[in-house]
């Protein structure tokens, strides 16, 4: 990841980031907290004559009192009052996800498998990875070699002397992993079989580079080749052991060369090359179905994943876009989705640091990624990396003030202690399953009160809310026809949970706030999702106030790319919400003149 402090201005980044694109179950307890007994917050379930449908609640507080805490369920009912209303929509689905999980480094798995007694060891895997016992860790980031996080000398798989080259990867071998990066990785398998790896290079070997240096310089075109096998080699070694890579990432960081640690600079036309000629057809070759992931960088740069997507054999045969955290914001995300909505991405690395505390770094995750990324079309939210030491190590260069889940600290009863980003994973983690469908749910504001939900594949629902003020929110939660009322406590993230089908009792609200924007191959069409809509149909006109035609019907989300537009006419566009009770009247037009 990018070492350059940036977090210690984490909050006037993501201002300036945002500006530029828009123009009981107690897991665990924070170092030296005994877990005790909360009250449970302000909730008021009522009498209904439905059928009750009970909901579940876990709370974590900035202030550290609750931490995933499980609060005395409540149910939905007829409930009406309540300062802030979320209106949940499972009808209205968006992107499946992935999962959520850290990353795997070198020194992660030399901490847990050579520093950490047996017994202590099995107890944090099982917190980590286990949903009963813990919080279900389901994605993993894995280096191919060494990053800035780990034990000992930097390393590739096929290191040769000064001078030296292997063209034909001879002399590749995975044996460094073999000692205790991948035992840990099988035994987070053992417990958790739907965990998905995604693995990144942070350098060649450097006899493949410009520089004969690991630290710098760009892949030799003689090179791509070998290159491409070195991935094959990598995928076939790791499923080998019983370590199935789901994703590859080309270049962790492509845009920055640190130096002091592996890292190779790769422009745009370079991956879009590397992905369409020579790593896709490798994988292929090798009967292999991992998926290639282009970008893996910063949200401040748009235009690098839009530039491999741009071309059309590179697009054909890569997954999406990978983004991290450390510059920008996560409305990056949403830009390249306009440009290519059939292009999913993931949110692969964002270290928490240490000059953050625990409040102000778990609102952070909550807001930022937990809700915002995931809002912003993320399939996954990975934080960097799984455990360190009690000096934020062992590292060689880069990030000395990067946190974990937890911290090995052998004076500590358990042998280790929770960080902040166990428990802002957790909120989500532990709930959220491989598979499940993000769905509509009303209350968003940048760096303010904000939700996110989801739909397991069991049909199971999950809502996440973030309230980061000093004060308690009152809410009250639509879900079809039933409600139910809590009181969020101040500076805390509250995960609630339901079984059960929506019922609508009545046509959809009319869609709101519909804009458009209109770039050289269609006009985007985007509105507030209505409560209860099933789907839309989108409508358009060549004259103000219509009459209007449907360009588009059982449209599945507030959302529409018209691709049929005609460049030099003025249209102007309604839309309407749909389900089995009836449609919505029009929404006010939007106009858009390609």
């Amino acid at each position: 990841m990018m070492r350059r402090l940036l977090r210690d201005h984490r909050h006037s980044m993501i201002g300036l980031g945002k500006a530029a694109l828009l123009a009981g179950f107690i897991v665990g307890c924070s170092p030296n907290v005994t877990p005790t007994p909360v009250a449970s917050p302000t909730a008021v379930p009522t009498p209904t004559a439905q059928s009750p449908v009970p909901v579940k609640v876990w709370v974590t507080t900035a202030d550290q009192s609750r931490l995933l805490a499980a609060q005395p369920d409540i149910a939905f009912g007829p409930v009406v009052a309540g300062d802030q209303v979320v209106d949940v929509d499972e009808n209205n689905q968006y992107q499946q996800m992935d999962g959520f999980g850290g990353a795997m480094t070198d020194s992660s798995a030399w901490l847990l498998y050579t520093q950490m007694p047996e017994a202590q060891r099995k107890d944090l895997m099982s917190k980590l990875f286990s949903r009963t016992d813990g919080i279900g860790v389901s994605m993993l980031r894995v280096p191919m070699g060494a990053s800035d996080l780990v034990h000992g000398p930097a390393y590739t798989y096929d290191d040769m002397p000064a001078g030296q080259a292997d063209p034909t990867l001879a002399h590749f071998s995975i044996e460094h992993d073999m000692a205790y990066i991948i035992p840990a990785l099988q035994d987070a398998f053992k417990l958790n079989p739907d965990l998905k790896i995604v693995a990144n290079p942070w350098s060649p070997p450097a006899w493949m580079k410009t520089t004969d240096l690991l630290g710098n310089g760009t892949l030799l075109p003689q090179y791509y080749a070998a290159w491409a096998q070195y991935f094959v080699k990598f995928v076939q070694a790791y499923k080998a052991q019983g370590v199935p890579v789901w994703s590859v990432t080309m270049q962790n960081e492509p845009h920055y060369e640190p130096g002091s640690y592996p890292g190779m600079r790769l422009e745009p036309a370079d991956e879009a090359t590397l992905a369409k000629t020579y790593l896709a057809p490798a994988l292929k070759a090798a009967g292999l179905d991992t998926k290639i992931m282009v970008w893996d960088h910063n949200w401040d740069n748009t235009s690098y994943a839009i530039d491999v997507l741009a071309d059309p054999a590179a697009k054909a045969v890569v997954a999406g876009t990978a983004w991290h955290c450390y510059a920008g914001s996560f409305f990056a995300q949403g830009v390249v989705h306009d440009a290519y909505p059939d292009m999913p991405m993931w949110e692969t690395e964002c270290s928490g640091f240490t000059s953050l505390g625990f409040g102000d770094g778990f609102k952070n995750d909550m807001s930022d990624l937990m809700i915002g990324s995931t809002r912003y079309w993320a399939k996954s939210i990975i934080k960097w990396p799984m455990v360190t030491n009690t000096t934020n190590g062992p590292n060689t260069g880069g990030c000395g003030t990067c946190i974990g889940f937890a911290t090995i600290d052998p004076s500590a009863p358990a042998g280790y202690t929770y960080t902040r980003d166990y428990f802002s994973i957790g909120q989500v983690s532990k709930f959220v399953r491989s598979g499940a469908y993000r769905i509509a749910s009303s209350g968003f504001t940048f760096h303010g009160f904000g939700t996110v939900a989801f739909k397991n594949p069991d049909g199971s629902k999950v809502l996440v809310v973030n309230n980061p003020f000093n004060y308690d929110s009152n809410i009250l939660v639509h879900w079809g026809d039933r409600s139910f009322a809590y009181s969020v406590p101040a500076q805390a993230a509250a995960t609630f949970t339901w079984s059960g089908t929506q019922e609508d009792v009545a046509a959809p609200t009319q869609p709101t706030n519909m804009t458009q924007k209109v770039n050289s191959t269609k006009v985007d069409l985007k509105w507030d999702f209505s409560a209860l809509a099933d789907t839309y149909t989108v409508k358009r006109s060549a004259t103000a106030g219509g009459p209007y035609t449907v360009v588009a019907a059982g449209v599945g989300l507030p959302e529409y790319f018209d691709t049929t537009a005609v460049s030099g006419t003025k249209y102007y566009y309604v839309v309407s919400a749909i389900n089995k009770l009836g449609e919505s009247p029009n929404s006010a037009e939007a106009t858009a003149a390609p």
